[in-house]
């Protein structure tokens, strides 16, 4: 199965794109509506898509800004369709991009800022990163991204926030995962990472969601995708 990865503008998406993007969305989530997945849409800048021919297989949705010296990518809603769950296309194109966000800003380090609602989600940053926050056996960095996570989550949620759990207590009207995708087996709670995520985060079948943070740079992702920050192409859509 061959598949495209591009980028395009939110303000250049078409109805019909939101509206595919909207009933994507919906197969994982409940709680929230189309009105409120369209106003968090427009809050972001890019939207990474999947294709599979003509078929919408996923999306992720980014938003890039300045911090306290370091440049953040936020990233919003990711979602891949359950039949396209093993392709690794989506992946290496979002590394690309961050890769030439880094070639835009060669003073600046990179950092990834993620709210997590579900344990599938968090054992990707496990994949990825070898060091971020938070970590079930922490790590040299801890202190640091624990820091500037905790800045990051309180300037963008405010109130919503819970530093002494550090998590984004969001209102169920945001959207939280449906009950299939929510489960969690009694084989995967014996998995350390799922353990320590569940620990963290107890309360993410309400949609709580758990501060995540990694800086992206080639010395910190796993050696698999270090490649593909050299002279990164990246495909770009305008509408």
């Amino acid at each position: 199965m061959s598949y495209r990865a591009f980028f395009q503008p939110v303000k250049t998406l078409t109805q019909a794109q939101r509206q595919e993007m909207a009933s994507l969305y919906f197969m994982y989530y409940t709680g929230s509506d189309g009105t409120q997945f369209l106003s968090d849409l427009d809050h972001k800048q890019e939207v990474l898509f999947l294709m599979s021919g003509d078929e919408m297989a996923g999306f992720s949705t980014l938003q890039f800004y300045p911090f306290r010296g370091h440049r953040i990518v936020y990233s919003g809603d990711t979602i891949v369709h359950p039949a396209h769950w093993k392709q690794q296309t989506l992946h290496g194109a979002w590394l690309r991009r961050i890769a030439l966000l880094r070639s835009e800003y060669p003073g600046e380090r990179v950092f990834w800022f993620l709210l997590v609602k579900g344990v599938r989600t968090y054992r990707y940053m496990s994949t990825l990163a070898q060091t971020f926050y938070p970590h079930r056996n922490g790590n040299v960095k801890e202190p640091e991204l624990a820091r500037l996570a905790a800045e990051l989550a309180k300037d963008k949620f405010g109130s919503l926030y819970n530093p002494a759990r550090g998590v984004v207590e969001c209102p169920s009207a945001f959207g939280y995962l449906n009950r299939t995708m929510a489960t969690v087996t009694d084989a995967q709670r014996s998995k350390p990472d799922v353990a320590f995520f569940l620990h963290k985060n107890p309360h993410y079948v309400c949609g709580h969601e758990l501060v995540c943070l990694c800086e992206v740079s080639p010395d910190n992702v796993a050696k698999r995708y270090q490649s593909l920050f050299e002279e990164p192409d990246v495909e770009f859509c305008y509408g």
